[in-house]
């Protein structure tokens, strides 16, 4: 008996027609990949259509797959503490991943995030495919590596390029920074406080360029 092969595109559970609306709705029941199987929940993208910024990261972590919206753990705080201290609005902003399921790596009681791999980054991407063509955003900023590599190229390298424009039919204005997270993983308070530094400036372009 032949084992059952696990599907590696989002594409057939695409809806046809509709807007943010119709994509959340369908995107529960995606199983486009394996990831589905060991996820509470679909956590798709949040905020306005015609938002005037869009944050793609990589995933949702513990507390998002738990509650079904991004961004809303530790990361998402640091998140929100810089786009408070630029002057963007959070209302402005639509915030989502490039996977939509948890990827995780259960150690007794505790769910560790695993890093998900190009196979599970392309079958999603449908739907972050969608979401921009819902949204058009202004501004697209990429928040980590696996964002960033998944929108622009393998070779993308985000300590070396953070912060800067890219030339990029996505948005008007694209670029790319730290995924917040960086700055909770700093080895001492002095580091999470230049991280925390670094990330808002990086921000403060994406204000400034809108402005």
């Amino acid at each position: 008996m032949m084992a059952q092969v696990e599907p590696n595109d989002a594409t057939p559970f695409i809806p046809q027609g509709g807007g943010l609306a119709a994509l959340r709705e369908a995107a529960t029941g995606c199983r486009g990949c394996h990831l589905w199987r060991g996820a509470t929940q679909t956590v798709f993208g949040e905020g306005l259509r015609r938002s005037k910024v869009m944050f793609v990261g990589e995933q949702p972590g513990d507390r998002e797959d738990r509650e079904g919206r991004p961004f809303v753990g530790p990361a998402g705080r640091e998140l929100d503490r810089a786009l408070e201290e630029v002057g963007i609005a959070r209302d402005d902003v639509y915030i989502t991943n490039v996977v939509k399921h948890f990827k995780f790596e259960e150690r007794g009681k505790r769910r560790i995030h695993q890093t998900p791999r190009k196979f599970e980054i392309d079958a999603c991407r449908p739907w972050l495919d969608e979401e921009l063509k819902a949204v058009q955003p202004r501004a697209l900023v990429a928040l980590g590596a696996t964002a960033a590599k998944a929108l622009f190229g393998a070779s993308f390298r985000i300590r070396r390029d953070r912060g800067e424009p890219i030339d990029s039919d996505l948005a008007e204005i694209v670029t790319a920074t730290v995924h917040p997270s960086a700055i909770l993983r700093a080895e001492d308070d002095e580091s999470r406080l230049l991280e925390r530094r670094m990330f808002t400036e990086d921000l403060r372009t994406v204000a400034r360029a809108l402005a």
